[in-house]
């Protein structure tokens, strides 16, 4: 069990933290974000607070707990997944494995509570928590719950959502209580009008020209990727429009060799990662995205306007789902991922950009809803927890 982070060990018997919180989450920045965001408040509203978090060596987890300044422990466990073919039959071991796991960092931390953000990294938190005697609280981010937090909520009473449509999905969700999805604070308290000159000379937009950014998520989207490259091939010549693409890591070398062969390398700029997100939804006057909860959270938290992919391949087409939740309220457009083209985007892009009301409307109809709130709100509900927790002695 290797333990990568800067954060020094939770204090013994005798000299205890005042609040001690280990969470669950990995994978995808769709659920570490979240937990980043849940972290900090918690430390906003309990100074000395301790808070580490459960992952694997597999996820963006390794990169960023540790980058954020929070201790990551990693467990042995496999994905809730049933493309694994016969290894997922070594599920219910690599979860008592993973869960004993989680049980002695659950001590190793005098941990009061545990959370589970959502992913198959943060359930051995919770099966930790229920052999520890110790509460728990899992957060389900998307309209369409995921396995993990389908097989979690049957672990514990305490249940947060992000978006009411997915309490019918799970156990108990009934009882669940809507928090919204924990965005980071900049973004939370982001006022896209204030920055939005910052923001722009940040990412060398020129003045009257529109931004029009790409947003694959944590790892970005090949699909996404193709249809900027192209669209900016079709838009080489107009100077009124800016492309920029954050295409991950993996595929930043050859997106960048395409735009110069291309010669649109004065339209279209690629990078690997957006570190500072509130710069760019300030500059963007239209994001082309994938529909993950913190992304639409985001969106909804901020108003900008959004076009929104769909991955076709999330477990119970929750994307699609989470997309609904802007496009019923008029705050974005939906377009499916096989019909996400050069051409197509060429199509419903360029009249939206050519027509500020619109864009404005869209922004208006944005419902940020408890999105901005929601660390706070989650923080205090898990600090309300601690009154649960057994007096354990941590030798």
């Amino acid at each position: 069990m290797r333990i990568p982070g800067g954060a020094a060990r939770a204090p013994r018997a005798g000299a205890r933290a005042p609040l001690s919180v280990v969470i669950g989450a990995g994978g995808t920045g769709g659920h570490i974000y979240p937990g980043l965001a849940l972290a900090d408040a918690l430390r906003r509203a309990v100074p000395g607070a301790v808070v580490s978090f459960v992952g694997t060596e597999r996820g963006l987890e390794t990169r960023l707990i540790p980058d954020a300044g929070y201790r990551l422990h990693t467990v042995d466990m496999i994905p809730f997944d049933p493309s694994l073919g016969a290894r997922r039959f070594l599920l219910p071991a690599a979860l008592v494995k993973s869960g004993a796991q989680c049980r002695a960092i659950l001590r190793e931390q005098g941990a009061q509570v545990a959370v589970g953000m959502g992913g198959y990294p943060s359930a051995p938190v919770i099966v930790g928590a229920r052999m520890a005697g110790l509460p728990s609280l899992i957060h389900e981010s998307n309209a369409v719950p995921g396995r993990a937090n389908r097989f979690a909520a049957r672990l514990t009473p305490n249940i947060a959502v992000a978006f009411d449509r997915s309490r019918k999905h799970l156990p108990g969700g009934e009882h669940a209580y809507t928090t919204g999805m924990p965005i980071a604070a900049p973004l939370a308290a982001l006022d896209r009008g204030a920055l939005r000159a910052e923001a722009r000379r940040e990412f060398g937009v020129p003045q009257g020209a529109r931004l029009l950014l790409f947003n694959g998520g944590s790892l970005g989207a090949a699909r996404l990727t193709e249809a900027a490259v192209g669209l900016a091939e079709r838009w080489r010549h107009r100077d009124d429009v800016q492309l920029l693409i954050k295409t991950g890591p993996a595929a930043l070398d050859e997106t960048r060799r395409r735009l110069t062969e291309a010669g649109v390398e004065a339209t279209a700029r690629a990078v690997p990662y957006l570190d500072r997100m509130d710069l760019a939804y300030a500059a963007a006057d239209l994001v082309v995205c994938r529909a993950g909860s913190a992304t639409v959270a985001e969106l909804a938290a901020t108003g900008v306007p959004a076009v929104l992919v769909p991955y076709p391949h999330a477990p119970g087409d929750h994307q699609t789902h989470n997309a609904r939740v802007l496009s019923d309220a008029g705050a974005g457009l939906l377009l499916p991922d096989g019909e996400t083209t050069a051409a197509r985007l060429a199509e419903l892009v360029g009249p939206l950009l050519a027509d500020p009301a619109r864009l404005a409307a869209m922004s208006g109809a944005a419902d940020p809803g408890p999105h901005a709130r929601a660390a706070d709100l989650l923080a205090a509900r898990v600090i309300e927890l601690t009154h649960l927790t057994p007096h354990l002695e941590y030798a």
